[in-house]
């Protein structure tokens, strides 16, 4: 509204060209998200069949998931990805849909989710000295969405707007 009580019509459209621009952000971390955790579900049913990952990009699969680093407290690091990357796909689809907390959640999830990241690709280049390509695949998921959530923070699109 102007300062006589009308509606600012430049205004309004800014509004709307914002919120379609962040629904579609949001629609590309969901699908990112998904990418993920398709990974990490295909990761978590080979660890508890018992089924051995074959690689066929490199060699290391067996190696870095046979690693005590790949169980967490008793459970596959893979369920905890899937957890995770299922957090964000919900989060992302809640902030399409104007739920603005979920937005402001993605910011601590998604960097807490890329230090994990660091980590693990820290531990198969020094410790393990193997490389899994589903494990660098999920570490570049997570790098992408940490891209993007860092971009609309950046933008100032996922300010605290409560």
């Amino acid at each position: 509204m102007n300062s006589d009580g009308a509606v600012d019509p430049i205004s309004t459209s800014r509004k709307a060209s914002d919120r379609s621009r962040n629904w579609r952000v949001y629609v590309v971390i969901a699908c990112l998200s998904l990418l993920g955790l398709a990974d990490a579900i295909y990761l978590t049913i080979e660890h508890i069949t018992g089924q051995s990952v074959r690689c066929t990009i490199i060699a290391g699969c067996s190696e870095v998931l046979s690693s005590s680093y790949a169980v967490v407290g008793g459970y596959p690091l893979a369920l905890l990805g899937a957890a995770a990357y299922f957090s964000v796909f919900s989060l992302a689809i809640l902030a399409a849909f104007g739920y603005r907390a979920a937005g402001l959640l993605l910011i601590p999830l998604v960097g807490l989710m890329f230090a994990v990241s660091l980590w693990l690709v820290y531990l198969q280049a020094f410790v393990i000295r193997a490389f899994c390509q589903y494990c660098l695949f999920s570490a570049a998921i997570t790098t992408a969405l940490m891209i993007v959530i860092t971009i609309m923070w950046r933008s100032g699109r996922l300010q605290n707007r409560f």
